[in-house]
């Protein structure tokens, strides 16, 4: 698969572990080890696929267990933080290399955003499962994002005011992961991931989306919002919505009553 020796050295034992357990059926690698695109900088994805819900809430149940067999593990938590709770994350060091196992039924593989590699499977069960239903990526909806976009934008606005500047950075981040991000995708024609990899898919994107970080100051948050609403207009325009054009003028001329001088503090 192209992985570093470190990380196949882990996918190898971690195959090895699946193949004698009965309630696993598979080992599937997926993210830049699925495209054959990982670095010295890569984690592993993996996915264990078991028989059905009830061996795969079994593995999951013993999931640290299992990753502690495949290398000297220092840390591993599970994935609520990002909505996923039948992830488990770890840690393994020296030298320190992060994996991914994530838990799933053969049954749930009907409904997944990629086809991950088949590292190991039983009985060819991954393989029949991917030829029932297609992979599909979650399409990015402009629509949704201009439905939103001008309350984010007053909301920003009224931290900026108030001198919640860290509130008003967070903020400037979900608009680059949720809206300007997926825009530069949906326009390139791939699959949106946030920000992800934007530096060397679209550097010029890139470059525009810099000037929306800002800094913890009111006059830099500001100036990095207003960046971020030219960006959005400009990716907007390529993009068939129902403009929200009144919602877009009071957000827009709200930025013009901040107190600036006043919150330099």
């Amino acid at each position: 698969m192209g992985l570093p020796p470190s990380l196949q050295a882990v996918l190898d034992r971690l195959v090895d572990v699946a193949a004698g357990d009965r309630r696993i059926v598979g080992v599937t690698v997926g993210g830049s080890g699925a495209t054959g695109a990982t670095d010295a900088w890569s984690d592993l994805d993996t996915v264990i696929v078991c028989g059905d819900a009830a061996a795969a809430a079994a593995v999951a149940a013993d999931a640290r267990h299992l990753a502690a067999r495949l290398g000297p593990l220092v840390s591993a938590f599970t994935g609520e933080h990002v909505g996923e709770p039948r992830l488990l994350i770890a840690l393994y060091a020296p030298p320190p290399l992060h994996v991914d196992l994530k838990v799933v039924a053969v049954e749930d593989l009907a409904t997944r955003v990629e086809d991950g590699r088949i590292a190991w499977e039983r009985d060819g069960l991954v393989s029949a499962a991917y030829a029932r239903a297609p992979a599909a990526w979650p399409p990015v909806d402009p629509q949704w994002i201009e439905d939103r976009c001008w309350t984010w934008v007053h909301y920003i606005a009224t931290k900026i005011g108030r001198g919640e500047l860290l509130e008003a950075v967070d903020g400037l981040a979900m608009l680059r992961q949720l809206a300007l991000g997926p825009l530069v995708a949906l326009r390139d024609g791939r699959p949106a991931a946030g920000v992800r990899r934007l530096e060397q898919l679209a550097p010029g994107d890139a470059q525009v989306l810099a000037a929306t970080i800002g800094d913890h100051t009111p006059q830099g948050a500001l100036a990095a919002l207003r960046a971020a609403v030219d960006a959005y207009r400009g990716l907007r325009d390529h993009a068939a919505v129902e403009r929200h054009s009144a919602a877009e003028e009071a957000a827009v001329a709200f930025l013009d009553t901040l107190p600036l001088d006043a919150q330099a503090r």
